[in-house]
């Protein structure tokens, strides 16, 4: 039984903005025994597209979907768990928490400090420029989700300013491919978690600075100052009613470009090596992110300057309803690959580096899946 608080996919009906689109491709969008077939492989699928794709594959599937059904408990019993929710109780042996990793937006508690006149919004709240009154905009945040409102925003015509942080650049095409070829070809989105020296780290690193778009742009820090954005350095705190950015921009730029042209070489070995070089064309090595003029420390909150905050600062999982002592004092789940030690029977999928580098994304829930209903399986027959 699979149980889903609102209508299947839910949060892609309820919690995205209305113009985004994957970062994967569609050649990508796959689960098991389903694929996308359409006539556009390299294109991205919009939120609409996204929806009807798992819609149909719960179709195919024969989901046992129990649909607007809020779990409001989960308790350890002598032979499994007691699940308590909108729909009444129930009681199984094994469990499977199936609810991400993006839950409830990650804000700072600086949030509480901001002037009453301006509007706080986070990615889940916004869906359009047009909700937003005239004038500026401060957007706390530079992975994917950020970088991409600062886009869609000064595009309508209004002043951006983008606080940023630790990043990770990513051209969206390299040597003839999509850069997401090229992590699947290589094999980086199959390492596994237990290959990975900082697996820590790993989870928590912030989203690539991607976007889908039908022209396969590169989004990255040089293309929104290029077309007006302000660049400012990390949100620091707020301070008798101004905002302060810290000062080390440079260094952010940086330690992304090195970041990336790592990754680049990664990318040009495993071509020498599997003998690719004349199918994917040149190396390529792009421009260094540039630092501005000058990078303002403080902003004052009241001048009018901006009127909306938006904090692209990231999400945490929800677990509130999970009263079983396995959730740490960040509140991130305990657990092994999946395999929540400490509650024999219970389980998790499509949390970040689960089991491999693509556990987030929609194609890499099948070997996760399979890797767990093994030992799922044996654990119910031991």
């Amino acid at each position: 039984m699979v149980l889903e608080r609102g209508e299947v996919a839910n949060s892609w009906r309820r919690e995205r903005w209305d113009s985004l689109r994957l970062l994967t491709p569609n050649w990508q969008a796959r689960l098991p025994g389903y694929r996308y077939e359409g006539a556009d492989p390299d294109g991205f699928m919009t939120m609409a597209e996204v929806i009807e794709f798992i819609s149909q594959f719960a179709v195919i599937a024969s989901a046992p979907v129990r649909t607007h059904t809020t779990v409001t408990s989960v308790r350890r019993m002598d032979e499994g768990y007691h699940v308590a929710g909108s729909s009444g109780d129930i009681l199984c042996r094994t469990l499977v928490l199936a609810t991400g990793a993006c839950n409830v937006a990650h804000v700072p508690a600086a949030r509480e400090s901001l002037p009453p006149s301006l509007v706080s919004l986070t990615p889940l709240d916004y869906r359009n420029p047009n909700q937003l009154p005239p004038g500026g905009v401060l957007i706390v945040g530079a992975s994917a989700t950020g970088v991409q409102l600062a886009d869609e925003i000064q595009r309508s015509g209004r002043p951006v300013m983008l606080a940023v942080g630790e990043h990770v650049r990513m051209p969206r095409t390299y040597r003839k491919r999509d850069v997401l070829w090229w992590m699947e070809a290589s094999g980086i989105w199959n390492q596994r978690y237990d290959e990975i020296e900082d697996l820590t780290r790993a989870r928590r690193l912030p989203s690539p600075q991607l976007v889908g778009t039908p022209q396969r742009t590169t989004l990255d820090l040089n293309a929104l100052s290029t077309a007006g954005v302000e660049l400012v350095g990390r949100f620091a705190a707020i301070r008798d009613g101004r905002a302060l950015f810290s000062g080390g921009l440079n260094n952010q730029f940086a330690l992304a470009d090195l970041k990336m042209n790592r990754l680049l070489d990664t990318f040009d070995e495993w071509a020498r090596v599997q003998g690719r070089d004349a199918d994917v064309g040149e190396p390529e090595r792009f421009e260094p992110t540039r630092p501005p003029a000058s990078s303002r420390l403080e902003l004052k909150l009241a001048s009018g300057e901006i009127r909306t905050v938006i904090w692209a600062t990231g999400f945490r999982p929800d677990y509130s309803w999970l009263d079983v002592p396995v959730v740490d004092r960040k509140g991130h789940l305990r657990h092994d690959g999946g395999v929540v030690s400490e509650a024999p029977g219970l389980y998790a999928v499509g949390l970040p580096f689960l089991r491999r580098r693509k556990s987030t994304f929609i194609h890499g829930a099948e070997d996760d899946a399979r890797d767990l209903i093994d030992h799922l399986a044996g654990y119910l027959f031991s």
